[in-house]
């Protein structure tokens, strides 16, 4: 099944509110094994939502509209659905009768433009919305698709999504089950990636994509079936061809995150942290997760390698130059592990690209040092020097070979 979510809102288009209806409805989609192929956001006017609707009824087996079901002049999606299809709205005397109740129990006057939401046409059935007062719409395609309105706010939205389309999706056999597993990688970039787990890009189930994130590239791969235990056993055979050939490079799975996988490779082990570059962004990062915050002993941070504890370590780009600050905040803070980070982030003005230089460093048992350069803006050379920490602590913890 192909699915397509059109929300309806000129708000949407101005930057106004951001749409997290259609991040939700996408997530639910891949849950459900149906395939979502376009999602779009259309303003509040009939000529183009109307040819909105008649496009995504030509190519898609499932339309989803959010948004656009209120009472006012600017609600425009029943209207839309009906241009697109050919039919007239008219007044349906059950949803009228309910508008009239909902007013009544709050002892409130009905203002009479609200009955355009007891509206209906005649390929169309209603959805309940015990939470609001604009009811869904269930719409038969002449195509043998589907369409359905849900309501604009969020969790009007996902109650009706819930309880009142999933179960009909079910019945008409419309879903499967999409299971996913991602294997998070440090220490190389998507392209990189891309290229080692090539032979398996042509898959088409299970399939395979790659998705650059601040915590390092995610590579995530994808089974449907019908049941679960058909896309459990089709996901474990992929696994094992594909892992192969970046497991030098995963620190984690799934929900993993690269503060917990740090933190277990600490153990009880307490660490410290000399910063001469992010200006305290690394420890803040590091400390995101509340087992490795535990063993955070203390840091030393500066703006930049001009006090006098970051001058006394050497030139700024040195490796060394890293080796030395770790040692330092080691034996201050009394810790087992040192970090150290230090370079020259570039230069003003601050939007200027430029090369920059990161040294880092990781000092336990024996020592661990990087000197990197990233052309880039002073800001993205900070943001990558801690991505770039992180892969070392993880690498230099674990044992694995630094990249």
């Amino acid at each position: 099944m192909r699915a397509e979510i059109i929300s309806v809102g000129t708000e949407l288009l101005l930057g106004m509110i951001v749409d997290t209806n259609a991040v939700y409805l996408a997530q639910q989609l891949a849950r459900l094994g149906i395939d979502l192929y376009y999602i779009s956001a259309i303003g509040d006017n009939l000529e183009r939502l109307s040819e909105g609707a008649a496009r995504a009824f030509a190519r898609s087996d499932l339309t989803i509209f959010t948004g656009g079901l209120g009472p006012t002049e600017d609600d425009l999606t029943r209207d839309a659905i009906a241009r697109a299809l050919g039919e007239e709205l008219a007044l349906d005397p059950e949803l009228e009768a309910a508008q009239r109740a909902f007013w009544q129990r709050r002892n409130l006057p009905m203002p009479a433009r609200n009955l355009v939401q007891a509206q209906l046409i005649p390929s169309a059935r209603p959805l309940p919305n015990p939470l609001g007062t604009a009811p869904g719409w269930w719409v038969e395609l002449p195509s043998g698709g589907i369409a359905v309105a849900l309501p604009g706010v969020p969790h009007e939205m996902e109650r009706m999504w819930e309880q009142e389309v999933v179960p009909r999706l079910r019945e008409r056999g419309a879903t499967g089950v999409l299971l996913t597993r991602t294997l998070k990688i440090l220490g190389k970039g998507e392209s990189a990636v891309e290229e080692a787990v090539r032979p398996w890009l042509k898959s088409t189930n299970p399939t395979i994509a790659t998705y650059a994130k601040a915590d390092g590239i995610h590579l995530r791969l994808s089974a449907k079936a019908a049941s679960q235990e058909e896309a459990a056993a089709l996901l474990a055979a992929f696994e094992r061809q594909v892992r192969p050939a970046v497991e030098a490079d995963v620190y984690g799975v799934d929900d993993e995150t690269i503060g917990a996988v740090i933190a277990r490779f600490l153990g009880a082990r307490r660490f410290a942290l000399a910063d001469a570059l992010t200006a305290g962004g690394l420890s803040a990062t590091l400390v995101q997760t509340p087992t490795l915050a535990a063993r955070f002993a203390g840091g030393l941070v500066a703006a930049g390698p001009t006090v006098a504890w970051a001058q006394a370590a050497g030139p700024p780009g040195a490796a060394e130059t890293a080796v030395v600050l770790a040692e330092r905040a080691r034996q201050q803070f009394q810790a087992e592990v040192g970090i150290g980070i230090s370079g020259v982030a570039g230069p003003e003005p601050v939007a200027a690209v430029a090369p920059g230089t990161i040294a880092l460093a990781l000092v336990d048992d024996g020592s661990f040092s990087q000197t990197l350069t990233r052309s880039s803006t002073p800001a993205d050379v900070r943001r990558w020097a801690g991505y770039a920490a992180l892969n070392l602590i993880w690498r230099a913890l674990s044992g694995r070979p630094l990249s």
